[in-house]
């Protein structure tokens, strides 16, 4: 949402950046040769990690983009629990059917976890780490705007989340 609330800032960005791959975009495999990446949410599951290791072989400048992408923030929390005892909680526990929807095992769709939830960093190279929870839009446009101009940003005196 905080790019969106980019406002009339959005048409100078597409003016000069093509919007290659979202969740929201009818697009099902990352394209090669990507300039700049934004990427939130920490890494918790081996489809996280996966997809997480194809953006970065193929982006030049990958931006960690909010707190849970730099620190894990939130998701985080789960790091005390261990995986299976999670799981079990969420999809089912004992006395329940087997077949039961409760009874859902990553066989059947559910990611398989790793066992910590952890900032993209811990994984791969990140050129950018863009905190705040949301980032707000001035700072969002800071990064872009320095990434498609070949600078570095310039974020002191930014306003965080």
């Amino acid at each position: 949402m905080s790019l969106l609330d980019l406002d009339e800032a959005l048409l100078t960005l597409v003016a000069r950046a093509d919007l290659v791959y979202s969740p929201l975009v009818d697009q099902t495999a990352f394209p090669e040769d990507v300039d700049v990446t934004l990427v939130e949410g920490a890494v918790s599951s081996q489809d996280d990690l996966k997809k997480l290791q194809t953006v970065r072989g193929r982006t030049r400048i990958l931006v960690a983009l909010g707190d849970c992408a730099v620190t894990s923030n939130v998701p985080s929390m789960r790091n005390t629990i261990p995986v299976a005892r999670l799981l079990e909680s969420i999809y089912g526990g004992p006395g329940e059917e087997p077949d039961s929807p409760r009874m859902a095992a990553p066989s059947t769709g559910v990611p398989a976890l790793l066992p910590a939830a952890r900032p993209l960093h811990d994984f791969v190279e990140v050129e950018v780490h863009l905190p705040g929870c949301p980032p707000s839009p001035k700072a969002i446009l800071e990064v872009l705007s320095s990434c498609l101009t070949g600078r570095a940003p310039r974020l002191a005196g930014v306003k965080f989340g």
